[in-house]
């Protein structure tokens, strides 16, 4: 499984075309079926989850069948919906967030192995 990293101190994804952009970069011109990208490099609008974005955001990734990993520090949030939005996210395969870029990466790495053990 190819994936992209993105470590960025800039706003990397802004609103929904900018993620869309990204995606469609990462997926149709280099071939990655995933993307790993740090908390900071995404607008704070997607962690407030009655913007909307976050879930239309997924939503597109679902759509093109892309997976997404945000890591970073997200104790500052005492959002209750947030963080069960968060632990939601993390029962699942295709998104997560995590602490750091290595956890990520594990969490990729152990999607691989599972199919690979589930093919044999």
């Amino acid at each position: 499984m190819k994936i992209k990293v993105i470590n960025s101190d800039r706003i990397v994804i802004r609103d929904l075309q900018s993620a869309l952009d990204l995606m469609m970069s990462a997926k149709y011109e280099n071939d990655y079926e995933g993307i790993i990208i740090n908390k900071d490099a995404i607008t704070e609008d997607f962690f407030r989850l009655s913007s909307g974005l976050a879930g239309e955001i997924l939503q597109k990734f679902v759509n093109y069948n892309m997976k997404l990993a945000v890591y970073g520090d997200y104790s500052m949030y005492d959002s209750k919906p947030l963080r069960d939005f968060i632990l939601e996210s993390n029962k699942g395969k295709n998104f997560f967030f995590v602490e750091s870029q290595d956890e990520a990466m594990r969490r990729y790495n152990d999607d691989i192995t599972e199919k690979l053990q589930a093919d044999s």
